[in-house]
């Protein structure tokens, strides 16, 4: 009689290179479309529409599964099944054990055998190595959200004739959340136009008429519109009430949807006065103005600025002191963490955080370039600090340019001076001030004014000395 034997089957296993491909794919999409937060094993099964029994064998790397559902898996996350991803094994058909369990893992992260570094994730995203430079792109995983500012600017423009101010010093991620919040709006198919204030032309700045026609024209334009203003413009109304006229009786009478009208660096008007002590006061009306009339609650305001108001203005005109003032704080220490953890570095249980901070503080711009250097330039914590402290460093182009708009006004050198040396007794500049917040080099510890973190300090204490000698 013929000795039976046991029949087999062959499978597939992932090999170490195509387990690190497919973490890097999931930690990418959990990065963009999860807040960073893990999947949990339902929940890539859901994904994946295979059950998580099946997921547990292919996590083992030991227990074989069809090369179909291996395919299933990886086109699941936007990738192509390589030869080099598996590799074919043979077990007995008979034979349904399952691995134990993985040792010291949660549900939630069995599938995480092991970190992928930033090598790996950078064939997944074409933002991990990119220089971080100006906003932080919409589909971009390193927006760090600052709770519950988010929440709050998106309830808040929802509102008819809303104004929304947010104010803070540059490169603290000013731009970023607007981006967020105008493709917020657009969702709800609100019509959105954004103005920076400092493309405007000279000679409209300098020529107050000339500036209203150019603003309605161009917010015209952005709505796809055509802009009309012979016939709309009336001079003997004056260029104010031409200006609210063609808004209301225009621009705003023949759309049916909400208009969200972003003013960015607005605080550059502040810097011609005449057209400040115009153009803001007739903000503030349009807002007033929307408590009664339906047509103006159509237009939701987003001012976007860096200094308090150093210009004149009556208080009761002044669109600086309504609606909902927002302004953006420094990354706190897990946030910091977090975005290290997005970069593919495990920060959670080290001092590498407390340490950067102690010399950039939580300021948004510099954290993201520390990290950049960290992990794409291969240059360690420690030669990063040593440089920086010594010349700069990798932030010497950032303190270049202030540097720079310093010498550019020997005033705010002198106020900056003695912020530097803590005479905080004596007489600082307010007007000097404002710019030096502007500029973002000074903080507030109650009413005592101080440099911004330790990098500012030891940079321009070494600039200024040199200078006087």
């Amino acid at each position: 009689m013929e000795k039976s034997r046991a029949k087999r089957r062959r499978g597939v296993v992932l090999t170490s290179a195509g387990m690190k491909r497919l973490q890097a794919a999931i930690l990418a999409v959990e990065i963009t479309q999860n807040n960073g937060n893990r999947f949990s094993l339902e929940e890539l099964s859901d994904r994946i529409q295979v059950s998580t029994k099946t997921l547990t064998r292919l996590w083992s790397l030991d227990a074989s599964v069809d090369r179909k559902t291996l395919k299933l898996c990886f086109s699941a996350f936007n990738l192509e099944l390589r030869p080099s991803d598996y590799t074919i094994l043979s077990e007995p058909d008979h034979t349904e054990t399952f691995p134990a369990p993985l040792p010291n893992l949660e549900n939630k992260d069995i599938y995480a055998l092991e970190f992928p570094s930033i090598k790996e994730l950078h064939h997944e995203s074409e933002h991990i190595c990119s220089y971080p430079d100006g906003p932080v792109p919409l589909d971009s995983p390193f927006y760090i959200e600052r709770p519950p500012i988010e929440k709050i600017a998106y309830q808040e423009i929802t509102q008819p004739g809303c104004v929304i101010r947010i104010r803070s010093p540059r490169d603290m991620g000013k731009s970023s959340l607007v981006l967020r919040l105008l493709a917020f709006a657009q969702k709800q198919e609100y019509h959105t136009v954004k103005i920076d204030c400092q493309e405007i032309d000279s000679l409209c700045l300098s020529d107050l008429n000339h500036f209203f026609r150019c603003f309605c024209w161009r917010v015209a334009k952005e709505l796809d519109i055509e802009p009309n203003l012979d016939t709309c413009w009336d001079e003997e109304m004056g260029r104010k009430l031409s200006c609210s006229f063609y808004f209301k009786n225009y621009l705003l009478k023949q759309i049916k949807r909400p208009v969200v009208l972003v003013l960015e660096q607005a605080d550059h008007f502040f810097e011609h006065p005449q057209l400040a002590q115009e153009f803001f006061p007739l903000l503030r009306s349009w807002y007033e103005e929307a408590r009664r009339d339906s047509i103006w609650q159509k237009l939701r305001l987003v001012v976007v600025y860096s200094t308090e108001v150093y210009v004149s203005l009556n208080i009761n005109r002044s669109p600086f002191n309504i609606g909902l003032p927002l302004r953006l704080p420094e990354f706190t220490e897990q946030q910091v963490k977090d975005l290290a953890k997005r970069h593919g570095l495990n920060w959670e249980f080290g001092d590498e955080a407390a340490r950067v901070m102690s010399l950039v503080g939580g300021h948004p711009a510099l954290i993201r370039l520390t990290l950049y250097y960290l992990c794409c330039q291969e240059i360690s914590l420690e030669q990063l600090i040593k440089e920086a402290i010594a010349n700069g460093g990798i932030y010497r182009y950032h303190l270049w340019r202030h540097w720079a708009s310093l010498q550019e006004k020997p005033g705010l050198i002198e106020t900056y001076s003695k912020v530097l040396a803590g005479k905080q007794s004596i007489f600082l500049n307010p007007i000097e001030t404002y710019k030096l917040d502007s500029l973002g080099v000074i903080s507030y510890e109650r009413d005592h004014i101080k440099p911004r973190c330790q990098l500012y300090r030891s940079y321009f204490e070494k600039q200024l000395s040199t200078t006087r000698v």
